[in-house]
C-alpha cells in the first residue's frame, strides 16, 4: 500500500483508514470510510477536530464496560453519531497470573497474546460485539470507527472480518494487520499500558514489550485457523455463528467496493 494510512494524532494511537485493498472480482476497498484506532482517552483538541472532520456516524467500541469506566473516551462536542458498545467484558485474555510470577518473559508475553487469539473466535461477548459490527456497517450510513484499547487485537480481527466479507485476500488482510506495527504513535499505547503492566511484572525486556503492544503475523493466523478447525472456513464461521448471510455480504460488497 503506498499510501499513508495513518491519521497524525497528539493522544490516539494506531487511527487508520484500512480502506484501499483490492477486492475479489475487481475493485478496491473504498477509503474514508472505515477507520480503526485505540481509545480516545488521551485525545488532544486537534485530534478530535480531526476526526470530526472524517464524517464518522459510527462508533463501534469494543472495550468492555470496566475499560470503559476507567478510560472514557473523548468525543468532540458536535459528535451526534452513535456509539455501540458491549454492557458487560469483551476481553479474550486469559486469567492474570500472579503478580511477578515468573516475570513476563519474551516468550510468555508471545504464549500470552497467542492464547488471546485462540480464545476470541467463541468468546460470547466478541461474537455479539462482531454481529453488532457489521450490522452497522451494513445499516448505517457515512464513515465509522471501530476501536478497543489499544486498537491492534480485538479491532484487528473485526477489520479483517469485515476485509474478507468484503473480498480481500487473504494475505492483504495479514499486511493490514500488521500495518500496526508501524504506527507513530506507539508512545502513547506505552504510556497507557506498561506502567500497569511493569506494576506487575516488573521491567519487560524490548521483546516482550513487542509481543504485548504490537503485533505478529501468528496472531492474526492464530484467530484464522482457530475458527477453520472449527467451522471449517472462515465464511462458514461468519455465516452461522456471526451472522453475515449471502445479501448481507452482497450489501456490503455493494456499498464499500469501488
Amino acid at each position: 500500500m503506498i499510501r499513508d494510512p495513518f491519521l497524525k494524532t497528539d493522544g490516539i494511537h494506531n487511527f487508520r483508514d484500512y480502506g484501499g485493498y483490492p477486492a475479489a472480482g475487481g475493485g478496491r476497498v473504498k477509503t474514508g470510510l472505515l477507520f480503526r484506532s485505540g481509545q480516545h482517552f488521551d485525545a488532544s483538541g486537534n485530534d478530535l477536530a480531526a476526526i470530526e472532520a472524517l464524517d464518522i456516524r459510527t462508533i463501534i467500541d469494543l472495550r468492555g464496560a470496566s475499560e470503559r469506566a476507567s478510560f472514557p473516551c473523548r468525543r468532540h462536542e458536535a459528535f451526534s453519531g452513535e456509539v455501540i458498545a458491549y454492557e458487560g467484558e469483551t476481553t479474550s485474555s486469559p486469567p492474570h497470573e500472579a503478580a511477578g510470577e515468573a516475570g513476563m518473559s519474551a516468550e510468555r508475553a508471545r504464549q500470552r497474546m497467542v492464547t488471546v487469539f485462540r480464545r476470541m473466535p467463541e468468546n460470547p461477548a466478541m461474537i455479539a460485539m462482531f454481529a453488532r459490527f457489521l450490522a452497522a456497517i451494513d445499516e448505517r450510513d457515512g464513515g465509522s470507527l471501530i476501536h478497543c484499547f489499544a486498537g491492534k487485537d480485538r479491532t484487528g480481527i473485526a477489520a479483517t472480518l469485515l476485509l474478507h466479507v468484503l473480498g480481500v485476500h487473504r494475505d492483504d488482510l495479514v499486511e493490514e494487520f500488521l500495518l500496526t506495527n508501524r504506527a507513530p504513535s506507539i508512545e502513547v499505547l506505552k504510556a497507557q499500558t506498561l506502567p500497569r503492566i511493569e506494576a506487575i511484572y516488573g521491567t519487560l525486556e524490548d521483546e516482550a514489550v513487542r509481543n504485548l503492544l504490537g503485533v505478529r503475523p501468528e496472531y492474526v493466523e492464530t484467530f484464522i485457523t482457530t475458527v477453520e478447525a472449527a467451522h471449517g472456513t472462515l465464511d462458514r464461521y461468519l455465516a452461522d455463528v456471526i451472522g453475515v448471510d449471502d445479501a448481507r455480504r452482497e450489501r456490503l460488497r455493494a456499498k464499500l467496493v469501488a
